[in-house]
């Protein structure tokens, strides 16, 4: 195993602010898109960004909407936990390598707990015989002081939930990352900030773009952008045999993102890796949850990409130009989440001759036996239980031809207050063995806590940002 010294980092990437004279191109690998994504798909990519022996930084994208909420949750059962649950599978393949290599690592996989994510970094160190990495946390997210509340109320309006609030979490932007990037932080870990942020921090710092430089930011998020949902910008989430082919995609390589000096970027993949990075690729990731392309909302940038280009400039290799930036916005974006009761779900299958015919029985049977009791979901899967509502007007006229039906698996889902409501549907569907249609089997059923989630804006000025060095516990934060 290799032991790395900070000399190899700081040879790579030296301490302190960029120099005025224009560096040479940053690359940015992604190694995870979302919180449960592949833990195997970081490794090919540091082995391009080491055999490319150019100044690196991987990222790990690892918070969706409610993701930070279930995080605090997990926090408040263990004060230990609250950070992404995959932390250590994630980087055991490929830190010892990082560390060796000077590629910075930063990611959100903080989430509720930062300081946490840091003292597990620092355990699997030890247990893979390196040094403890430099690491810097990033804060100012987290709103659920009492200090916060009452803008927090005033911004939600009405919204505001009548429910216990579980977090409230500011998109905060990239500065924090580049200062602690440019102060030597081998690893910063932040919680809720931007996703595009976490590529933005790093070619800031790396770049020296001031933080009015409305291009050249906004060219460092939409690299970030691209990056941000993993495997989405090169064959995941794509392909449609016959209408849109990915070769290989049981092994799609993740993207690495080669970003210039003036925020031209583009998009490539570990050589022998699945996939494809293409145009359309490409095109379809630059407009994921967009809402207006001229006018991309970020913390740090509001990014137009209305003129943009993108251009195939070799296999599996695309780039990005002509992307123009204005004045960030004044307030923040916070997501306020919230307990929301409970959500039963049960399934039983039915299968052979009559088969549509006993799964509606079996509909009806249950509908009556919970009839007034709240909305009650059902569908047939393999039937319609994707496009059908939830007050299954499409289950009442189904076509004739689906009486041919032999194989139906019937699920309901229904929300209620308490724990102890919603096992009665798990009951009944369970009775439905011995009390329903003949020949009914397979039954399945679960039952969790619901969040709510509530969104928000908030004056800037009011959400104080920044960055620590992480200490060991009996150190000091």
């Amino acid at each position: 195993m290799a032991t790395p010294t900070s000399d190899i980092s700081s040879a790579r990437w030296p301490v302190g602010p960029a120099p005025s004279t224009p560096r040479g191109a940053l690359l940015v690998g992604c190694g995870a898109g979302f919180s449960g994504d592949r833990t195997d798909a970081a490794r090919p990519v540091v082995d391009a960004l080491m055999a490319a022996r150019e100044p690196a930084v991987l990222i790990f994208e690892t918070l969706a909407e409610r993701t930070l909420a279930l995080a605090q949750l997990a926090r408040e059962r263990d004060p230990a936990a609250g950070f992404e649950p995959l932390l250590a599978d994630l980087l055991r393949p490929v830190l010892a390598d990082c560390l060796a290599h000077g590629i910075r690592i930063v990611s959100n996989f903080g989430a509720a707990n930062p300081a946490g994510a840091a003292a597990c970094i620092a355990a699997l160190a030890a247990e893979l015989g390196l040094r403890v990495p430099r690491m810097a946390l990033v804060q100012g997210d987290d709103l659920m002081g009492e200090e916060h509340r009452a803008a927090l109320q005033q911004a939600c309006g009405d919204e505001w939930p009548t429910a216990r609030v579980v977090s409230a979490n500011a998109y905060i932007g990239a500065q924090p990352i580049a200062l602690a990037l440019e102060q030597g932080a081998e690893i910063v870990i932040a919680g809720r900030v931007a996703d595009p942020a976490l590529v933005l921090g790093p070619a800031a710092a790396w770049h020296g773009w001031a933080w009015d430089d409305w291009d050249l930011l906004a060219r460092g998020t939409m690299a970030g952008h691209l990056l941000e949902c993993g495997s989405q910008v090169s064959g995941g989430y794509f392909a449609d045999p016959g209408y849109k082919d990915v070769p290989d995609l049981a092994h799609v390589g993740f993207p690495i993102a080669r970003i210039e000096a003036d925020g031209r970027c583009t998009i490539g993949k570990p050589a022998g890796t699945g996939g494809v990075i293409n145009s359309q690729t490409v095109k379809e990731q630059l407009l994921y949850e967009v809402h207006d392309p001229a006018a991309y909302l970020t913390p740090d940038v509001v990014a137009d990409i209305s003129q943009a280009m993108v251009t195939e400039v070799g296999p599996d290799l695309v780039r990005l130009d002509g992307v123009r930036g204005h004045a960030r916005p004044s307030h923040l974006k916070v997501n306020v989440c919230s307990e929301r009761g409970w959500l039963a779900e049960a399934e039983i299958s039915y299968a052979g001759a009559h088969a549509l015919a006993r799964a509606q029985l079996a509909r009806q049977v249950i509908g009556t036996r919970l009839a007034g009791q709240g909305l009650l979901r059902c569908d047939f899967i393999g039937v319609t239980s994707v496009l059908g509502d939830d007050h299954g007007r499409w289950l009442d006229h189904l076509p004739a031809e689906s009486s041919a039906m032999r194989d139906v698996r019937v699920r309901w889902a229904w929300e209620q207050p308490t724990a102890r409501a919603a096992e009665v549907l798990l009951r009944e569907v369970n009775a439905l063995y011995t009390c329903g249609p003949g020949g009914g089997g397979g039954v399945r059923t679960q039952l969790r806590s619901r969040l709510s989630t509530v969104s928000c804006l908030i004056a800037r000025d009011s959400v104080e940002c920044g960055w620590r060095w992480w200490r060991a516990a009996g150190e000091g934060a």
